[in-house]
């Protein structure tokens, strides 16, 4: 590790040592820091992060060592790393992982949950770590050779249950039909069994379909469409864990492991700045 990153590093923690020393100013703010997540994590040295794990480049399970692969699965293991904590995957998806952090199954959610103000009265997001906005991915013999030719009349387009994408695109579209997918199901083996016309999809998933399959390519709107942030998500109210995932995204976007890990997955021109 270098110089320059060993600074960053230290700064960072003398800024969050000296927001801890205010917290704990008053007997409110002690009894608030104990009832924290981060105080839960490093007094019982357990991580439990939900994941997805059919999201590819970012929560991804690698069918032959059913381990699960991705930039959220590396940077996972770097946040419980920096927590001195044992990581444990809780598999959720995006129809439950609201429900999933509400019940307290996990602290925190990663796996390249977009950001939006309906989530937002839910669940508390972080800094964003990515940014993205809407693909189609088809059949290179597919009737839908271009972005206008999605929205017509007999065109079924796959969606992830529960996703940004899902919801936005069923009320952007107005003559195709929006399916919606849900585990153990995939939107990719829709499309290879031709009970769709499309993906609707985002950056990674582009990316990564189209470098497996020789048969898929993918389309981009003229307009970027439904611009969004990717960042953590955790449970409301907890302000100091809210904190502390923060400073979590700034060291890595200032020390290069977000950018590393995002090449690693071919991500790195979504890296958000």
């Amino acid at each position: 590790m270098g110089a320059k990153t060993m600074g960053v590093r230290t700064i960072l923690a003398a800024l969050a040592l000296a927001g801890m020393a205010g917290l704990m100013a008053t007997p409110e703010a002690a009894a608030q820091q104990t009832q924290s997540r981060l105080y839960d994590v490093t007094k019982s040295k357990k991580l439990r992060v939900c994941q997805f794990p059919l999201y590819y480049s970012i929560s991804f399970r690698n069918p032959k060592s059913g381990e699960i692969e991705g930039i959220d699965a590396d940077l996972a293991k770097e946040l419980a790393k920096e927590l001195d904590a044992k990581l444990e995957i809780v598999e959720s998806s995006f129809a439950t992982f609201i429900a999933d952090l509400q019940a307290g199954k996990c602290e925190i959610g990663m796996f390249g949950v977009g950001a939006t103000l309906k989530r937002a009265q839910a669940v508390e997001f972080s800094k964003p770590y990515l940014i993205t906005n809407i693909y189609v991915v088809t059949r290179k013999d597919s009737k839908v050779k271009k972005w206008e030719d999605l929205d017509q009349k007999g065109v079924k387009a796959a969606a992830s249950l529960g996703s940004y994408i899902e919801v936005f695109m069923k009320g952007h579209l107005k003559n195709a039909e929006v399916i919606s997918i849900s585990p153990p199901n995939t939107r990719e083996a829709e499309l290879v069994a031709g009970r769709v016309d499309a993906i609707l999809t985002d950056f990674p998933t582009a990316i990564k379909v189209t470098d497996e399959f020789d048969w898929a390519t993918y389309i981009l709107p003229a307009d970027k469409l439904a611009v969004t942030p990717y960042a953590y998500v955790v449970p409301p109210g907890d302000q100091i864990w809210l904190n502390y995932v923060n400073l979590f995204v700034d060291t890595i976007k200032l020390d290069g492991r977000l950018m590393k890990y995002a090449k690693k997955h071919k991500l790195d021109p979504i890296v958000a700045p």
